[in-house]
C-alpha cells in the first residue's frame, strides 16, 4: 500500500492533522481566556501595545476561524469511520451514534457550566442527530448540500448591522465588568457571571432561532468530512500528494487573502462573506497542506508521533486546555486574566501543547485510549470494554467459514 499511514482502523494522518489542529484550537482559545469570549473584540479596553494589536490580526487572519472547521471535518470523517466498522459488524449504526451524541451533549453542557464560556462539544452533539440524515448518503449529494448550506451561511453574513452606539455601550461596560470578575473573583462569583450576565440582551424567540440555526450553521464542513470518508481520502498520503499540492497551494493564498481583507476592512458590506467563506477555505488549505507535508514524513518521524498522540487523546486534551488555561488566567488561581498580552499568550499556548504532547505520548505507550476518549467509547458500545460486539449472525456465519 505504498504509504499508507495506518494502525488498525486509525488513520495515522487524520489523527494528526487533528493534533495539529488542537493547537491551531487553543492559540485561537487563548485569547478567550485571556479577555473573554466578547472582550477579544474589545480590546481597546485592555490597554494593548502595538505589538499586541499586530499580534491580534495575525491571530484573527492565520488562525481564529480556521481551526474549529478542521475538527468538524475530522469529525464527519471519523463519524463515517465509526459507521462503517459498525455495519461490518453486522450492527445497526444509529443507536450507538446516538449514544456517542447524547454523551457529547452532556460532556458540554458540564463544560459550559462549571467551567468555560467556549465550549463545542455541546454543538457537536446536537450537530450529529442532524448527520444522522446524511450518513448513508453519495459523497457527490453530500458535497452539493454542503457547498449550498456553505454559501448560504456565507450570504446571511453580508451586510450584518453594525452595533448601535447604544449596544456597543453596553457591551463595553460588560467588558470592563467581566476584568474584575475573571481576573479577581472567586470560582462561584465567575460562574454566576457567566451565566447571568448576557451582554446581547436577546429576546427569547430570537435565542431560539439561533439554537435552531446552529446546527444548519456547521454541517458544511462535518458534510465535508464523511465525503471524504467516503471517497476514502487520507489513506495513502504518498498517492494522493499531487491532490494535496493542488488544493493546498490554491486554498491556503485565497482564504488567507480573503480573511485578510475581512479583517482589516471590517467595515466593508462584503467582509462577512469573506470572513465565513475565507475561514472554510483556510481550514481545507490547513488540512491538504499538512497531509502533504506529513506524505514526506517518516512513520517513525516524531513529528508525526507527537501530533498523532495528541490527536488521539482530543478531547481529553481539550478539556485539559480548559482547566489548565482557566487555572492561570482566572481569579480563583493566578488570576493573570488579561495581563500578559496577545504573542505571551501564544507563546504560553505553545509551551501547554507541548507538555501535553509529551504527556500523551506516555500516556498512549500505557493506554490504548485517554480518560474521556475511553469514557466515549464505553458509553457508545455500551461496553465497559469500550468495543462493539460482533453481531450474532455474523459471529456465527465466521464460525462457520472457521469450520470449513
Amino acid at each position: 500500500m505504498g504509504n499508507q499511514i495506518e494502525t488498525g482502523n486509525r488513520i495515522r494522518v487524520i489523527d494528526a492533522i487533528r493534533g495539529f489542529c488542537l493547537l491551531g484550537i487553543l492559540l485561537a482559545n487563548m485569547l478567550i481566556f485571556q479577555y473573554g469570549i466578547y472582550g477579544k473584540e474589545e480590546m481597546q479596553l485592555f490597554n494593548p501595545t502595538q505589538l499586541d494589536e499586530v499580534s491580534h490580526q495575525v491571530l484573527k487572519i492565520a488562525v481564529e476561524g480556521s481551526f474549529m472547521p478542521i475538527f468538524m471535518f475530522l469529525f464527519g470523517y471519523s463519524l463515517y469511520k465509526l459507521r462503517e466498522g459498525l455495519v461490518a459488524k453486522g450492527l445497526k449504526p444509529a443507536r450507538y451514534m446516538v449514544r456517542r451524541f447524547f454523551m457529547l451533549m452532556g460532556l458540554g453542557i458540564m463544560h459550559s457550566m462549571l467551567l468555560w464560556e467556549g465550549d463545542i462539544l455541546l454543538a457537536y452533539g446536537i450537530a450529529g442527530f442532524c448527520l444522522l440524515l446524511f450518513i448513508k448518503r453519495k459523497a457527490k449529494t453530500l458535497m452539493i448540500w454542503g457547498v449550498i448550506l456553505s454559501l448560504l451561511m456565507a450570504g446571511i453574513s453580508f451586510g450584518m448591522e453594525k452595533e448601535t452606539p447604544k449596544e456597543k455601550a453596553r457591551m463595553q461596560e460588560y467588558v470592563v465588568e467581566s476584568i474584575t470578575v475573571y481576573g479577581e473573583g472567586t470560582y462561584q462569583e465567575i460562574m454566576n457571571f457567566r451565566q447571568d450576565e448576557d451582554p446581547l440582551e436577546l429576546p427569547a424567540a430570537v435565542m431560539a432561532v439561533i439554537m435552531v440555526m446552529m446546527p444548519f450553521m456547521l454541517l458544511p464542513m462535518f458534510l465535508f468530512g464523511i465525503a471524504a470518508a467516503n471517497k476514502q481520502w487520507f489513506h495513502n498520503p504518498k498517492r494522493e500528494r499531487r491532490r494535496y499540492a493542488w488544493m493546498g497551494g490554491i486554498l491556503l493564498p485565497l482564504g488567507l487573502l480573503s480573511k485578510g481583507v475581512a479583517v482589516l476592512q471590517p467595515e466593508w458590506a462584503w467582509s462577512g462573506v469573506l470572513l465565513t467563506l475565507g475561514a472554510q477555505l483556510l481550514a481545507f488549505g490547513y488540512i491538504f497542506g499538512l497531509a502533504l507535508v506529513m506524505s514526506y514524513l517518516s512513520k517513525r518521524s516524531y513529528i508525526i508521533m507527537a501530533f498523532e498522540s495528541v490527536g488521539r487523546m482530543s478531547m481529553t486534551n481539550y478539556l485539559m486546555q480548559t482547566v489548565i488555561c482557566t487555572t492561570i488566567f482566572y481569579g480563583y488561581a493566578l488570576g493573570w486574566f488579561g495581563k500578559i498580552g496577545v504573542l505571551n499568550g501564544v507563546l504560553l499556548g505553545i509551551a501547554i501543547y507541548a507538555v501535553q504532547a509529551v504527556v500523551s505520548s506516555f500516556m498512549l505507550f500505557w493506554f490504548k485510549n485517554g480518560p474521556f476518549e475511553r469514557l466515549l467509547r464505553v458509553v457508545t458500545y455500551w461496553s465497559f470494554g469500550g468495543k462493539a460486539r460482533v453481531s450474532k449472525k455474523i459471529a456465527d456465519g465466521q464460525a462457520v467459514n472457521a469450520g470449513l
